[in-house]
């Protein structure tokens, strides 16, 4: 089977298509012919070395990269049911690497069986990033009566949060990087859009959010926490756009904030759940996701237009 191998941690560049055996599903595992390759930014930290800990171990080189697949069950290991064989399925592979290839194996406890009406890509763009976003909406507990402002909103993340804050009623204000990926927001149904790469981007948010969802820390996090209303709240899951958003509890107390990082144990003690319930939206249409499509021989491109802020939605690589 072709995959991509990294024998050494640096530059996009260190991604290679090579033939490699074909991966053989011991007891409890399924082997799955690969449709579609989730890409996380993670993937890229990993791949440069900066990353590990955690629920994620720093990988052990070489090594196929990639924790998101979706495809159909080719063969089952001992002690798995057959009639696995043929199903359409989804899975994250958790901290064991291997889908950025033509054939995966996975624990079948972790396998979701995906309806025919999902595609790969989408199925894919839902099972890790879509249960994240449904721990941290669970938390934002999103009314029609609020503002929903989010960072970095044509992303895999930001893109769910506005369908999902549209469809509850609120108003969405969606930041966004050019034209290109504003115009995704609107389409998504922001009736709010912003590029923040203009200097006055914050003199255009005329309405003050009651809820941030930030992602990207760093000046645009910075002066989207500022902008709050009073009584507001800020859910907090990562800074790609530099260090963590600054706040004292002069902060909260002032104004009446409230302020919650989103992510860690308490959502990894539920990820089964999490990604049913994502699935359940992607298969019910709650969930468009939005996918930048790469085949797998362009992995490299992929990671690069990733960490240069090239895509829109999830990154996906084809078979």
């Amino acid at each position: 089977m072709r995959a991509i191998r990294l024998y050494e941690f640096g530059p996009a560049e260190n991604l290679t298509l090579e033939e490699v055996p074909d991966p053989v599903p011991a007891a409890g595992e399924v082997l799955i012919a690969v449709e579609a390759a989730g890409v996380h930014l993670l993937d890229t930290a990993l791949r440069q070395g900066t990353a590990g800990g955690g629920p994620v171990a720093p990988p052990t080189l070489p090594t196929i990269p990639g924790r998101e697949v979706a495809g159909r069950v080719e063969a089952v290991g001992a002690e798995v049911d057959a009639e696995w064989v043929g199903k359409r399925v989804v899975v994250h592979l958790g901290p064991v690497p291997g889908g950025y290839a033509e054939r995966a194996v996975a624990r079948v406890e972790s396998v979701h069986e995906l309806p025919e009406h999902v595609s790969a890509a989408q199925a894919v763009a839902t099972i890790g990033t879509g249960r994240t976003a449904m721990g941290i909406l669970e938390q934002a507990a999103i009314t029609a009566d609020d503002v929903v402002l989010v960072t970095a909103a044509a992303g895999g993340l930001g893109s769910l949060f506005v369908q999902s804050a549209r469809n509850a009623g609120a108003t969405v204000i969606g930041l966004a990087g050019g034209a290109d990926k504003t115009r995704q927001v609107q389409e998504l149904g922001a009736q709010i859009v912003v590029d923040y790469r203009q200097p006055d981007w914050v003199d255009q948010v005329e309405e003050k959010p009651t809820v941030v969802l930030d992602g990207v820390g760093g000046e645009v996090g910075q002066q989207a926490f500022e902008l709050l209303a009073i009584g507001g709240r800020i859910l907090m899951f990562g800074w790609s756009g530099g260090g963590p958003v600054e706040l004292t509890t002069a902060d909260l107390m002032q104004r009446g904030l409230s302020a919650t990082w989103a992510i860690g144990p308490k959502l990894m003690r539920r990820l089964r759940d999490l990604e049913t319930k994502a699935l359940r939206r992607t298969s019910e249409g709650e969930w468009v996701p939005l996918v930048t499509s790469f085949p797998l021989a362009k992995a490299a491109d992929a990671h690069r237009a990733l960490e240069n802020r090239e895509t829109a939605g999830k990154v996906v690589l084809g078979t």
